[in-house]
């Protein structure tokens, strides 16, 4: 945990895209509330605020991590197609949903 807790920024990507078990939500929660006001966090996520009690398995322990880690933060939240899927569907490598809906 001290290695976690060493740097004044703290990066975490792509938070959700595995489901925690309790273990792994409770050890997250204690990363969060040991950082707490001591060091700074980034953290990307595709899962909403909301579907965060799927993510950690338990809506109480999720309330408790969103709780600290939004305090005085800044929440940019980023809409729209994924920039990787944009590049190999411009080059013609993929098809879009729509067009794939539409054919169908």
């Amino acid at each position: 945990m001290r290695i976690y807790l060493a740097p004044k920024l703290l990066i975490i990507d792509e938070l959700g895209y595995l489901p925690l078990d309790k273990v792994g939500a409770t050890v997250f929660f204690q990363l969060v509330a040991a950082r707490y006001e001591r060091g700074s966090i980034v953290l990307t996520s595709n899962q909403t605020f909301a579907d965060w009690g799927e993510v950690f398995g338990d809506p109480v322990i999720a309330t408790a991590i969103l709780d600290r880690l939004l305090h005085h933060s800044h929440v940019i939240n980023i809409r729209g197609e994924s920039y990787r899927l944009r590049e190999k569907r411009r080059s013609g490598l993929l098809r879009s949903i729509v067009e794939s809906e539409q054919e169908a």
